[in-house]
């Protein structure tokens, strides 16, 4: 069964400040809540490209349940915990209406309709698959750990400070989240940029279909991401800022995007004109 969970997939440090990507799995019911978070750079695996009939595996044998049921009261804030008793008969009821939405999908399936809006009816009760890449995570965690947020975003900032905590940062001028390889020089970075950002536009090292990845292929998707000007898996990439015109942050604003610190590889490739 899933669970929320984050894991560290790139961890770099330099001139003191620390950039990490890190993996998320979490209900999708609370994604609108974490795209709230504009420092953050984020990809998240769509609905709109996994089939329909994959997704309806995923709901009928793991369907993505609340981590809390909470009492009825004003506010936005459950604080008291309904009889187990009522937990039972809620989970029966999310559970029911997570197998009726699957087979009101499969229907729509059945009679042709595209999966980017059959998909729709089974989005509550999926898992969401998401990078983020940030330098800058204070406010979210004063926000989510906070007793009046909502318990699964709450459970899963728990899991993202935890592994932030026991993280280790390299000490190196190359971010490249999904790749292994040692990058040593310019010209290598951004030979693996584009495949870094392909890797990040499906959330995985691997492809989806969980074979080993081909970096030909890789580069390909890259291409039609730039080609279709989706530009947000190019955001996870950064190399350290050390180029005379960015002495100061401030006046050179547009390369560093939502970093600090860190070149951001989208920036680079919108303004490169001005860094050669």
């Amino acid at each position: 069964m899933t669970k929320i969970s984050a894991k560290i997939i790139a961890d770099s440090l330099f001139n003191g400040v620390r950039l990490t990507s890190i993996q998320l799995e979490y209900h999708r019911f609370i994604l609108p809540a974490l795209n709230t978070h504009r420092v953050f750079s984020r990809s998240t695996a769509s609905c709109r490209a996994i089939p329909t009939a994959k997704l309806i595996e995923r709901v009928r044998t793991d369907a993505a349940m609340p981590v809390f049921w909470g009492k009825n009261q004003s506010g936005m804030v459950a604080d008291n915990a309904l009889s187990d008793d009522a937990v039972v008969q809620c989970e029966a009821i999310w559970q029911e209406t997570a197998l009726f939405c699957a087979q009101q999908a499969e229907r729509l399936h059945a009679i042709g309709l595209h999966k980017q809006t059959a998909n729709r009816l089974i989005e509550p009760f999926l898992w969401a698959s998401t990078i983020i890449t940030a330098t800058e995570w204070d406010n979210f965690f004063n926000l989510r750990l906070a007793h009046d947020a909502q318990p699964e975003i709450r459970e899963l900032a728990e899991a993202m400070m935890h592994a932030m905590d026991t993280s280790i940062p390299v000490k190196r001028s190359y971010h490249l989240p999904y790749i292994t390889e040692e990058v040593g020089s310019f010209e290598e970075y951004l030979f693996y940029a584009p495949i870094s950002a392909a890797r990040c536009a499906r959330v995985s090292y691997l492809n989806h279909d969980q074979t080993q990845p081909d970096i030909q292929s890789d580069l390909a998707l890259a291409e039609r991401l730039i080609a279709a000007n989706h530009q947000s898996p190019q955001e996870h990439q950064a190399w350290g800022a050390t180029l005379p015109l960015m002495v100061h942050q401030e006046s050179n604003e547009r390369f560093f995007g939502n970093m600090r610190g860190w070149v951001q590889y989208r920036k680079y490739l919108e303004n490169q004109h001005a860094i050669s």
